[in-house]
């Protein structure tokens, strides 16, 4: 059976099916989006009761670190941007073998986190069978189905209608904090007495100061901090489809740095002001304890809302991305044909449904074992993020070494302190996959199944499709030596090339 290859136009510019119908208020949402989910709303209680108000050095530390990621990130897009992203990048930096490995390794940590967030959805909204008793009485398997197919199709209309729902669900997210910030800043100013208690530093000096419960604690909690700064990466995906790269993507970049003094580290220090920190527990968000604490009915509910906010949020960007990734992966032979298709609106839907399918079976965890869906899901996708990281800085690095020698240019927005930052990131990244192996059980067994199950699937997967990828690669190389254009030497290759 004969088929042809993808345009030499599309394979060398994945961008070009798409529709740049992303605005600046778009991007802006969405980089505060990948800044702002359930790690603070959910996970910063049961962080500040082990590590204490120390928590706001954690959260500081690993914002700095997200930001260098982040700038490395907007250094490479825009020497060229693609909705490919970073895999993009470590195909053109490191090599057809990583760009196979980072771009499934990515799609995998995105299709993981969309059973994750299916299943948080679906817990999130059992909640209300306290006060609707059909919510509880609906099994978390269908709540998780509703969330997974509505979100699906959604991401199926437009790049537009997801930018406009990422665009809702951030702005809700930011609404929460900056109402908790400006409510919390008064009690603090005006020593309105909390719980019986009078906040600011006096009550934190009263409580043991920074490191109630020792340093150790700070360390340990350091790596669920790093994931909760997870999805900032998105931003790079988001730049294939906007009109004006250039202009948009540094200034959203640029500011992230801003909403993480404000919303991370602002809350954190806030929320330690304004109780003890053995008044937050794992199981309620602290935004909840201290709005419960101040006699507000109805907080739990308003939060919960919120989280759920953040849930279908991440859920949605997990799609989007993707089915991007997906797509540059087929354009290069690396993935089916079937997963480069694109429809009328521009929108790659034969990733997306990929990943749909695979998302399938976090249904199945919320029907078979539901108490432990969510942790099953959110081990599986830790270490996919530090490997993004890691490649986004060693693409960076490249172009960097390749600037110096002159074989390439950076452009005006750049990596600061390169290459010095890239390798205190890199240190940084490798800490924390340490504290993950040295995590019993959780950790030690979530790196284990990616030695023992992952990295021989990638292996077999390279040898399956090394020989199309290189084929194309060759094609390209051999066109643009020639200067045949593109067109041209797509025609050439649809008489020539023939399925494998």
């Amino acid at each position: 059976m004969r088929r042809s290859t993808p345009s030499l136009d599309t394979r060398t510019n994945p961008s070009a099916a798409y529709r740049r119908t992303l605005k600046p208020r778009h991007i802006q949402m969405i980089a505060i989006g990948g800044a702002i989910g359930t790690g603070l709303f959910l996970g910063a209680g049961g962080r500040l009761a082990a590590a204490g108000p120390s928590l706001v050095i954690a959260y500081a530390v690993c914002g700095l670190v997200a930001f260098l990621i982040l700038r490395a990130l907007g250094e490479l897009v825009l020497r060229r941007p693609d909705s490919g992203s970073f895999v993009s990048y470590a195909r053109e930096f490191l090599g057809e073998k990583a760009g196979f490995v980072m771009g499934w390794t990515y799609w995998m940590y995105w299709a993981m986190i969309g059973v994750v967030d299916a299943t948080a959805v679906a817990v999130y909204l059992r909640f209300f069978g306290t006060y609707l008793p059909f919510f509880a009485e609906v099994p978390q398997g269908v709540w998780a189905l509703c969330a997974l197919v509505t979100v699906f199709a959604l991401n199926l209309l437009s790049v537009k209608v997801f930018g406009e729902l990422e665009f809702w669900f951030a702005l809700i997210k930011v609404a929460a904090l900056v109402v908790f910030l400006v409510v919390g800043t008064l009690f603090v100013v005006l020593g309105t007495p909390v719980a019986g208690r009078t906040p600011g530093f006096a009550l934190l000096a009263d409580e043991g100061g920074l490191f109630p419960n020792g340093l150790l604690p700070l360390v340990l909690v350091v790596q669920g901090v790093v994931f909760a700064y997870g999805a900032i990466e998105l931003i790079g995906t988001a730049a294939g489809e906007t009109a004006n790269p250039e202009r948009t993507m540094p200034r959203a970049i640029n500011s992230v740095i801003l909403r993480i003094a404000l919303f991370y580290v602002g809350s954190v220090l806030l929320l330690s002001l304004l109780l003890p920190s053995s008044a937050y527990s794992a199981g309620e968000s602290p935004f909840v304890t201290f709005f419960s604490s101040i006699g507000v009915e109805g907080a739990d509910v308003v939060m919960n809302l919120v989280v759920l906010t953040a849930a279908l949020s991440s859920l949605n960007a997990g799609f989007y991305s993707t089915g991007r990734v997906a797509r540059s992966l087929a354009l290069r032979g690396a993935a089916p044909a079937f997963a480069a298709r694109v429809n009328r609106a521009g929108v790659p839907y034969g990733g997306i449904v990929i990943t749909g399918a695979v998302a399938l079976i976090g249904i199945v965890l919320n029907v078979f074992v539901p108490d432990h869906a969510f942790e099953i899901g959110i081990n599986l996708t830790s270490v996919g993020l530090l490997v993004a990281w890691a490649v986004i800085v060693l693409c960076q690095l490249e172009l960097h070494r390749r600037a110096l020698r002159g074989e390439d240019e950076r452009p005006p927005f750049r990596m600061p302190w390169s290459p010095w930052s890239g390798y205190a990131a890199l240190a940084f990244l490798g800490v924390i996959a340490l504290l993950m192996l040295l995590d019993w059980p959780t950790g030690t067994l979530t790196v284990g199944a990616a030695v023992v199950v992952v990295i021989p699937l990638l292996v077999l997967g390279w040898r399956l499709v090394r020989d199309r990828v290189r084929l194309y690669s060759a094609e390209e190389a051999a066109a643009r030596s020639s200067g045949v254009p593109a067109q041209e030497a797509d025609d050439a290759g649809d008489a020539e090339t023939v399925v494998r």
